[in-house]
């Protein structure tokens, strides 16, 4: 397991950290790994249609806009995380249907939970850098995650 305490104590001059509290879902409190990333606002279409792939133990960061206003991850769609091999799911947005996620072997950390669903209109954008928390998230770049924080890397460690 990569802690990611460990990385910034060695490697901090070559980390980006997370500034913002994510909350983790799914029963894998650990992931890391090469970074996939979608840009969208309200609207989990593509999030379903990316997740549909085989992720071959990378991360998908979701930028959601900060949206409180619905969730863009529940519990069918957190089911192919497992089933389609992704490391874990970054969202900053919300999700629902924690208690079922919770049940799950999936990594996710979003910014908490709502109970409304997402609109669909097939809107977004994928496979490009992503801004957040004061962190940007490129593709083929590295994220690891853990219950201490999140930290990007252009380096796999």
């Amino acid at each position: 397991m990569i802690k990611t305490a460990d990385l910034c104590d060695t490697y901090i001059d070559q980390l980006q950290v997370l500034e913002i509290p994510l909350q983790s879902f799914g029963q894998k409190q650990h992931f890391h790994g090469e970074i996939a990333t979608l840009k969208l606002f309200e609207d989990n279409t593509l999030v379903r249609t990316v997740l549909e792939q085989q992720g071959n133990d990378r991360v998908l960061v979701i930028d959601g806009g900060g949206s409180s206003r619905c969730a863009l991850i529940g519990d069918n769609i957190a089911a192919l995380i497992e089933k389609n091999n992704w490391a874990g799911v970054v969202v900053y947005g919300c999700i629902r249907d924690a208690f079922d996620i919770n049940q799950m072997n999936v990594g996710i950390k979003a910014l908490g939970t709502t109970p409304v669903k997402s609109i669909k209109r097939n809107e977004g954008q994928t496979d490009i850098t992503v801004r957040f928390g004061g962190v940007e998230f490129t593709p083929k770049d590295y994220l690891y995650a853990d219950v201490d924080g999140i930290v990007v890397s252009k380096e796999k460690f």
